[in-house]
């Protein structure tokens, strides 16, 4: 008993960090698309837009800061 108790937590704690470092990952993400839009309501929206997109197109991290400064610079608001 005492083993399935140890193997249940190690699983949940496992679990619980791979959703939190995705959550964070994705907050990270969020948070770039929205700097690059500054204060501006339409564009931050179609920042989230793109964001989608890339994430559809399966871009990867390392080209998604490049990727998303494209975006902000095609913009015309």
């Amino acid at each position: 008993m005492d083993y399935f108790i140890v193997f249940l937590t190690t699983v949940a704690g496992l679990y619980f960090h791979g959703w939190l470092y995705l959550r964070i990952r994705r907050w990270m993400d969020r948070d770039l698309a929205l700097s690059l839009a500054g204060e501006d309501g339409a564009k931050r929206a179609y920042m989230l837009q793109r964001l989608e997109q890339a994430r559809a197109k399966g871009v990867k991290r390392k080209q998604l800061t490049a990727w998303l400064q494209r975006q902000a610079a095609e913009y015309h608001g």
